[in-house]
């Protein structure tokens, strides 16, 4: 595989980048995560608040079909609230995290994510290793941005998460996550593409199909995703 993963950015010479743009690229656009999608759609923050009200609720009805005391009814509740609290921190705490650390680019020759946590590294996609850019909507203007690879390019889902599409463990697609405004993204991606095949005798060829249509090796193409 062409591409490289650089796993230190402490010391980057352009914000983002493992290394000084050659001469003729040029950075199109520079966004991160958004903390409050990555909690919400990554870390699914609702479906956890929704847990945490059907254990209280289950367990107010339970006392109170037992005939509990007051006391007895608001002991367990009061736990639940104070456990979900904590797991609540933690969620914002990581989600805080990601979009610190994280920093998207995208020039008119490449896509760069740098990313980690835990892990520091630089994920670097030449545009011609990137076979299908899928689009998927989150809420409002916001989505994820899934890059699928030739074949023959292949990474770890695990090192990748959360910067991935999600059930795709065999096949990796890295993606740009919990983009505030994916169209404007997908828009500067899509042209950037174009520009690039013109310059590069058609390749890679930029198209859009639909969801469903096994995508041409040889072809970069834009579908729209769940």
């Amino acid at each position: 595989m062409r591409q490289f993963v650089v796993r230190e950015h402490e010391i980057e010479p352009v914000s983002g980048l493992p290394g000084y743009l050659p001469e003729g690229e040029k950075i199109l656009w520079q966004g991160k995560p958004s903390r409050l999608l990555v909690a919400r759609h990554v870390l699914k923050s609702r479906w956890i608040a929704g847990y945490f009200l059907v254990l209280a609720s289950w367990s107010v009805y339970a006392g109170w079909s037992d005939g509990e005391p007051l006391a007895a009814l608001v002991v367990p509740v009061v736990l639940l609230v104070f456990a979900s609290m904590i797991l609540f921190g933690l969620i914002w705490l990581y989600a805080w995290a990601v979009h610190k650390t994280t920093l998207y680019t995208v020039t008119n020759k490449r896509v760069v994510m740098r990313f980690g946590v835990a892990l520091s590294m630089t994920l670097n996609l030449p545009f011609k290793q990137i076979n299908t850019i899928a689009l998927g909507h989150l809420s409002g203007a916001s989505g994820n941005l899934a890059l699928q690879l030739l074949p023959g390019h292949r990474m770890s889902w695990l090192v990748q998460w959360p910067h991935v599409r999600g059930w795709r463990f065999s096949d990796v697609e890295p993606s740009l996550i919990c983009l505030p405004d994916v169209k404007n993204v997908t828009d500067i991606l899509v042209s950037a593409f174009t520009q690039y095949a013109a310059a590069n005798s058609g390749h890679p060829k930029v198209t859009h199909s639909m969801p469903g249509k096994k995508p041409d090796p040889d072809t970069a193409s834009v579908v729209a995703a769940e």
